[in-house]
């Protein structure tokens, strides 16, 4: 595939979005250099122009019915989505807070604050809600994958295997799976960009837009943020946006490093909390038992999603793939460093993953 005047406005509005965030970047990191990762936004920045970069060669070849579902997809991303959004904040800006000087007030930054803290501090003193909050915020982190893998499912066992879609708009099911996971991934990452560049209106003072954030969403935050991560972008922005160049290898290997970014970080997680007690290093949060439940449960997601998506090889074979991804995860778990988890261990799980697929 290549640039075209189809799919040039998504490659340069992704690489624009990557130039706003290093522009937020820059300024988080002069207000809050002790709170605010700027390694962590530079990668992001990097991923966001990646993937405008990439856009183009998802699918298998060029013809006129790809072109056709390009000019849909781009019609979405670029159409489409900016202007719900943009409804959105017309919405909140005409009806809910305009001539209403207490809302802005209850809808800032420092009200944002007092509310996470009385909200953290009381789920420090009940350990059961400190796991739920952890179960809530993992069950974000799954969601993306979960959305990618299902639609790909439905374009090639449904759309083209049962109902044959393809011998009908004359593009394969591959080609149409990555059609909906690009469309609708590429949305989604637009509108949680959104709603953080909203959010993150603050630094502007006299211009912020942040009493425009629905209330909603606001709570959700509330309920899923750690106390740095109100000075950064959320995580499902960057998690949506590391998947993206791994979606170039083969579904099997996407779906496995997909899997053990949210369900290996969530086992491992989940089960420190709960059960670990002996911590390793001893500084560390980190626990013997979440490493262990951490890279079980890579290998098993990681076996399962190979043996259903490719199962042309063989069990030999995908036990080591199991086991080389399983295996990254445990040392980027251990290593623990400051780069977001949720940008490596989907990346460099798929890169060990795919070596070993194409070398053995």
């Amino acid at each position: 595939m290549v640039y075209n005047i189809i799919t040039l406005p998504v490659s340069l509005f992704f690489i624009f979005l990557g130039c706003l965030q290093l522009l937020y970047a820059i300024i988080l990191k002069k207000r809050y250099p002790k709170e605010h990762n700027f390694n962590n936004s530079i990668i992001v920045v990097v991923l966001w122009i990646v993937t405008g970069v990439l856009y183009p060669f998802f699918y298998s070849k060029y013809s006129e019915n790809i072109e056709w579902f390009q000019m849909l997809s781009t019609f979405f991303i670029c159409v489409v989505t900016p202007f719900i959004l943009f409804l959105i904040l017309s919405y909140q800006y005409l009806f809910v807070s305009r001539g209403k000087p207490e809302l802005k007030e209850r809808r800032s930054l420092e009200a944002f604050i007092k509310e996470f803290n009385k909200t953290k501090g009381e789920i420090k003193v009940h350990s059961s809600h400190n796991i739920f909050t952890d179960v809530y915020r993992k069950s974000w982190h799954l969601l993306p994958a979960g959305i990618i893998i299902l639609l790909y499912i439905f374009a090639v066992y449904i759309w083209a295997g049962i109902w044959g879609g393809d011998q009908i708009w004359g593009i394969t099911g591959e080609d149409f799976g990555r059609f909906l996971v690009l469309t609708v991934g590429m949305s989604g990452v637009l509108c949680f960009a959104g709603l953080d560049y909203l959010r993150l209106s603050y630094i502007f003072d006299d211009r912020s837009l942040y009493h425009l954030l629905p209330d909603v969403v606001s709570n959700l935050l509330a309920k899923s943020l750690k106390e740095n991560e109100i000075y950064e972008f959320a995580k499902s922005t960057a998690l949506c946006l590391a998947f993206v160049p791994i979606f170039l290898f083969p579904i099997g290997i996407f779906a496995a490093s997909a899997l053990i970014a949210a369900i290996g970080d969530a086992a491992a997680s989940l089960f420190g909390l709960k059960f670990g007690k002996r911590n390793f290093p001893k500084k560390s949060g980190k626990t013997i038992v979440g490493y262990i439940a951490g890279f079980l449960a890579s290998f098993g997601v990681s076996f399962l999603a190979l043996w259903i998506f490719e199962s042309n090889l063989e069990t030999g074979k995908i036990i080591i793939l199991s086991f080389g991804g399983a295996f990254m995860f445990l040392i980027i778990d251990i290593w623990s460093p400051k780069i977001d988890d949720n940008i490596l261990n989907p990346i460099c799980c798929a890169i060990a993953i795919g070596v070993l697929y194409y070398l053995l």
